[in-house]
């Protein structure tokens, strides 16, 4: 008997995207493609795979059965495939990652771009959303996090670098105010303060005895976007807390300056996350380790 996986992948995708237009999205084909697809498959097996109206999509006791059993059979082509691919250390097909938007932008991106050249077969979509995207669901190999992660049996993380923060303001902020001297000095100043999901996010830093402190900034300006808060503490509106990978160019340039050196910064972990599988693919070992081995050293102020 000849086994015909014409549009078993399709199917799959559609099942796990919830509907055919996202599954279409996914697969980069259109609508159509997609349910002409599916009626083939229909047709070709002789029962209905899903039940469909106009609001609702979902799958007949038939189409349950065979999805889980492609599901199986897919995976076992996907593991046989990684093992090739592990023997000859090259990889091929679409690596799709998700990453928040500024980080990304001017620390992923870059490094993720340079794979394409050393693997000609590989192809990269790289989605830049400060949404926490569900890597399985939304159909992801791999996303970039920062910060504590949620306990997930169905993912694997591994921290890939540190976000280390510093407190700066203009040298013109300083001249006019005093530059301070220790955390109580921060009660006399302005704050240009950052806003996560409507919440403000509190300062912290830790005293030379390696205590933490942590405590609510005197804000006068509060934004949800890191780069507008760097823009703001250039120019004259305040002190601000910012990781040193988006502050760098401008203290380097003086337009930003330093402030509490002598205390420790803070670290946050920067993580590479992934769907959790038994052989992990080639592609997406190849991004982690290069992530992890770049950004180790790149993300300070040196």
């Amino acid at each position: 008997m000849t086994v015909r996986l014409n549009g078993i992948s399709v199917f799959v995708t559609a099942v796990e995207a919830g509907s055919f237009a996202l599954a279409a999205t996914r697969l980069h084909l259109s609508r159509s493609a997609v349910g002409k697809t599916i009626a083939r498959l229909e047709q070709r097996l002789g029962v209905r795979l899903f039940l469909r109206t106009t609001r609702s999509q979902s799958l007949t006791d038939d189409g349950a059965l065979f999805y889980e059993r492609c599901q199986r059979a897919l995976e076992e082509i996907h593991t046989a495939e990684t093992l090739l691919e592990t023997g000859k250390q090259q990889v091929s097909g679409r690596l799709r990652i998700s990453m928040p938007v500024l980080f990304g932008r001017l620390c992923v991106a870059s490094l993720l771009t340079g794979l394409t050249r050393q693997h000609p077969g590989l192809e990269l979509e790289l989605s830049f959303s400060d949404r926490i995207v569900d890597l399985i669901e939304d159909g992801y190999d791999l996303a970039i996090r920062n910060g504590p992660l949620p306990d997930s049996a169905r993912l694997v993380a591994r921290r890939i670098g540190d976000h280390r923060m510093t407190y700066c303001a203009s040298p013109e902020y300083l001249a006019r105010r005093g530059t301070p001297q220790s955390l109580a000095d921060l009660a006399g100043h302005d704050a240009v303060a950052y806003l996560r999901a409507g919440t403000l996010q509190h300062w912290q830093v830790t005293r030379p005895d390696g205590t933490l402190d942590e405590f609510v900034p005197k804000t006068r300006v509060l934004m949800d976007d890191l780069q507008a808060i760097s823009d703001a503490a250039a120019a004259g509106f305040g002190i601000a807390w910012l990781p040193c990978w988006l502050v760098r160019e401008r203290v380097q340039r003086g337009e930003l300056l330093q402030v509490l050196t002598d205390y420790t910064g803070i670290f946050f972990g920067a993580y590479a996350v992934w769907p959790k599988t038994t052989h992990l693919p080639l592609k997406v070992r190849l991004a982690v380790d290069l992530l992890a081995d770049k950004l180790a050293t790149g993300m300070s102020l040196a």
